[in-house]
């Protein structure tokens, strides 16, 4: 490890020698440049600041201990240092790994001995200072400038982020202190980390002025006062703990330090024993490999949370981890930290291509095998598929690792189920305080605007007083001036009255009307479990474990893991081994009938049927436009026919009305003339009256009696669909939404049946109701539309095809009640017709209910079935057989489920 690392003294690569966070590591133009900015008093300043810190010092010389001194030697244990850390054989340096996206990541190192009485130091220097590269996007969302550096002091159990939380507390670079992600400023300046050796000191000897206070020094000389401890750090072993990102660190816990102090004050490694814990370091023993298999979101996060908190030495592995590293490390997520898709694989979504590539996973499976650590390999998915468990196994062939997997299937354990109530009790109480706290604040809003109100009142109140009290004063005023002015009229003295002026009490803003007390502080309503909630053995979290996808497409793959795959133990945690099996074998079961299968692919089968229907429906089409087309023409013909005759007898009213006329005219002419010639004129118009014509024909009728033998024919007795009397097809009358809903019910019908052979799972009974629309969309390539039905879900739509198909009460799976064996689709046709005679009926007794409410105007690609047909079926050319005979079914359509004949196919 000491091959890429200069050591301090040597000259060092330009790129690794600038950073605007360390100005020591400067080059020397630079350092001269800025150097001569700064002004001859500042610096005067700056030296007067530390000479006044020096001369108020405060800590004495370490007094002679002549107890026993430890003997451990003060380390970094490798399970005290996150992955990306690797130290030095040689040399006492600290080096983090800047590759694959791990240059973003903060590492921390917590040592072996922890001080818990005393005062004692250790030193720290920087020798390298590393710009590894930075992705453009990244100088946004990444804490700036890209090296860090914190060093103080921890407890055992806090994390390896020094600061992260309240058990630990460290200076930063920049000179300020943190504690608990809070920021105060403790140097009069940045820290020089480089060039200088820095040193902390903790004072834990209650003896001394400065006890429980933290102190830096920077090559022997103080640079801050000495800083109090918090309370919570009290009390307890504190550790020296390293955070820092891109800069190789070098250490020295003594027993000589290099940079002496104003006074003598031991190192921890010279400590004594009874000031300080040691953790002792690991056992030389083969350290452990977990595999957690759990079913998804039955406790799988909860028994690590529980596992990792009793057992602090082991080190997850999983995106889980990954992620909260990188909040840890200050890295801006576009989306939040709480967004995710599952828990088991994780979108990371920082917008930086080495942190969203799965670069940092694949770089720490990598070096993962070649640490000693203690690990637990959280792969939900992974690890209960066989062949994904035998390649995670791969990665562990080395003799260091026992490989243990770790089986909770079924109920869990009492503990386990107790710590999961206290968990839903937490979050139910977390979420009470919430809501409390939100109606306290909005109360106080309430009595706040109501003060405000009031005080605007009152003011209001005060100043209309004001005002006629001035009003008062004026018409007073201009009543003296008069009287003055009518006395020197008068040549008299106006002599004013003296008059007794009421005490008037200003109102002071203490005498005024007292505010509203404010209510006394109530405690938030302490929330509890109902009685169901007590009963829940798996806490529900707000992520799933897996994707649906992901669970749909693998649940059927999920084994128990057996030690010929290569595990050195296998324990069943909850169950024993067979009944957890068992329980595996039910959960599978169950699931088949609940979960779609993803990659289901139409077979053979449907995709011949949906020809054959396409085919059909076509001719059926066809048919029904040209019986319309004949009935259209005949009706044409008629009307024809009776306007011929109409003008016809017209024509013949009209010549003997004129015949009639000019009878009448010559017999007027003739009675002008005498009795003689009107006998004369008599004679001459029978001479002149053409013969008669022959009688036309007899006409049709007008009106015909109307044929109702089509709405009383039994349309499950019909032998052809196609023409059941004169060439009138049977779905003759149909309109646009009888041809929707047949259609409508041979989709479904299709689908219902093609599944259970494209499936290929005997196990699988039919389809979820639940999910008759995702596999409608992946058999028709489009979405089922409700609105165009006139519905709003699928218990409504199947309702409108209750006798093709129902929903079993048990299981809510489909079951199509037409076979699959039928030769030809004029069933559908049958059932469709008693549908719309049934419809009509119900509408003419007044039932508005039977309506449809089938759109006519549709979107292109959501139409039914009877206008748009199956991607993959095509029509084919050719004549269309006609269906044969069939047997009516003994339930009515609209009634129960039918009971199929016994030569039910016929049809």
């Amino acid at each position: 490890w000491l091959k890429p690392f200069r050591l301090r003294g040597s000259s060092l690569p330009r790129s690794h020698t600038t950073s605007p966070i360390f100005p020591a590591m400067a080059e020397p133009a630079a350092k001269k440049a800025r150097t001569e900015e700064v002004s001859a008093e500042d610096a005067e300043m700056a030296v007067e600041a530390e000479d006044a810190l020096a001369a108020s010092e405060r800590e004495e010389d370490a007094k002679v201990d002549t107890s026993p001194k430890i003997k451990e030697t003060v380390v970094f244990h490798t399970q005290d240092t996150t992955m990306n850390v690797m130290q030095s054989e040689h040399g006492n340096m600290l080096v983090p790994l800047t590759e694959g996206g791990l240059q973003f990541l903060l590492a921390g190192a917590r040592a072996s001995v922890g001080i818990k009485s005393g005062r004692y130091a250790f030193e720290m220097r920087v020798i390298e200072v590393m710009s590894p590269l930075q992705e453009g996007p990244a100088k946004a969302k990444t804490p700036q400038p890209p090296q860090q550096l914190r060093v103080g002091f921890s407890t055992a159990s806090s994390s390896l982020f020094v600061s992260d939380d309240a058990e630990s507390i460290c200076f930063d670079a920049e000179g300020s202190l943190i504690h608990d992600k809070k920021k105060t400023k403790a140097c009069e300046k940045k820290v020089n980390v480089v060039d200088a050796v820095v040193t902390v000191l903790l004072n834990l000897d209650e003896a001394s002025p400065n006890a429980n206070t933290i102190s830096l020094f920077s090559d022997g000389r103080r640079v801050c006062p000495p800083q109090p401890l918090p309370e919570s750090l009290k009390g307890k072993a504190l550790f020296p703990v390293l955070t820092f990102k891109n800069v190789t660190v070098h250490y020295n816990f003594g027993p000589t330090l290099e940079a002496p102090l104003p006074f003598k004050c031991c190192s921890i490694q010279e400590a004594s024993a009874k000031d300080v814990v040691v953790n002792p370091a690991p056992k030389s023993t083969k350290h452990e490999v977990l595999f957690p298999i759990c079913l998804p979101d039955e406790g799988t996060f909860d028994w690590l949370d529980m596992f990792l908190e009793k057992n602090p030495q082991y080190t997850e592995l999983s995106d889980r981890a990954i992620l909260n590293w990188c909040q840890k490390s200050g890295i801006v997520r576009q989306k939040g930290y709480e967004a995710r898709v599952s828990n088991d694989k994780i979108d990371m979504s920082f917008g930086v291509p080495s942190l969203d590539d799965g670069s940092i996973r694949r770089t720490l499976q990598a070096i993962a095998p070649i640490q000693d650590r203690n690990y637990v390999v959280m792969e939900v998915k992974s690890n209960l598929v066989k062949e994904e468990r035998k390649a995670l196994l791969s990665q562990w062939a080395g003799p260091g690792f026992k490989k243990v997997a770790e089986v909770m299937f079924g109920e869990p354990t009492a503990s386990f189920k107790s710590q999961v109530q206290e968990a839903l009790l937490r979050e139910k109480q977390a979420k009470c305080d919430a809501e409390f706290k939100k109606k306290q604040e909005e109360d106080k809003r309430k009595r706040q605007l109501e003060q405000k109100q009031k005080e605007l009142a009152k003011a209001k109140a005060k100043n209309l007083k004001m005002q006629k009290k001035k009003a008062e004063e004026a018409k007073k005023k201009l009543e003296i001036e008069k009287k003055k002015r009518e006395a020197a009229a008068k040549g008299e003295e106006y002599v004013e009255e003296e008059e007794e002026q009421p005490e008037q009490k200003e109102e002071s803003e203490e005498e005024a009307e007292a505010k509203e007390e404010e209510p006394a502080e109530v405690e938030p309503p302490k929330a509890e479990l109902t009685d169901e909630e007590k009963k829940v053995c798996f806490r529900k979290r707000a992520v799933a474990d897996l994707t649906s996808y992901v669970l749909n497409t693998s649940f059927t793959k999920f084994s128990a893991p057996d030690v010929d795959e290569g595990f050195d133990e296998v324990k069943y945690n909850w169950l024993k081994q067979d009944k957890a099996q068992q329980h595996l074998k039910n959960w599978i079961s169950e699931r088949k009938n609940t979960t779609r299968v993803e990659d289901l692919k139409p077979g053979e089968w449907f995709l011949a049927k949906s020809r054959d229907w396409a085919k059909t429906l076509a001719a059926w089409h066809s048919k029904q436009n040209n019986y319309k087309t004949a009935v259209a023409k005949k009706a044409a013909d008629k009307a024809a026919k009776q306007a011929k005759a109409a003008a016809a007898k017209a024509a013949r009213e009209k010549a003997a009305a004129l015949k009639k006329a000019a009878e009448e005219r010559k017999a007027a002419e003739a009675a002008a003339a005498g009795g003689g010639a009107i006998e004369d004129a008599k004679d001459e118009a029978d001479k002149q009256e053409p013969e008669k014509p022959a009688e036309d024909e007899p006409m049709e009728e007008a009106a015909e009696e109307k044929d109702d033998s089509f709405e009383k024919l039994d349309v499950y007795g019909v032998s052809d669909v196609t023409d059941v009397a004169n060439g009138q097809p049977l779905f003759s009358e149909f309109g646009f939404e009888d041809w929707a809903m047949m259609g409508l019910r041979v989709e479904l019908t299709l689908i219902a049946h093609a599944f259970k052979r494209d499936s290929g799972d005997d196990d699988r009974l039919g389809i979820h109701v639940d999910h008759l629309a995702f596999y409608y969309q992946k058999y028709y390539k489009k979405h089922i539309n409700f609105k165009f039905y006139g519905v709003d879900s699928m218990a409504e739509l199947l309702q409108l095809v209750r006798e093709t198909l129902i929903v079993s009460k048990q299981g809510k799976v489909v079951e199509p009640q037409v076979p699959d064996d039928i030769e030809s689709f004029s069933i559908f046709s049958m059932l469709t017709e008693e549908a719309r005679r049934d419809r009509l009926r119900r509408v003419d007794l007044g039932d508005e209910s039977a309506k449809l409410n089938v759109h006519t105007a549709q979107a292109q690609g959501i139409a039914p079935a009877s206008v748009l047909r199956p991607a993959s079926a095509a029509i084919p050319a050719g004549p269309v057989a006609p269906a044969a005979g069939g047997f009516r079914p003994i339930a009515p359509v609209g009634g129960p489920a039918l009971i199929r004949p016994s030569n039910w196919q016929k049809w």
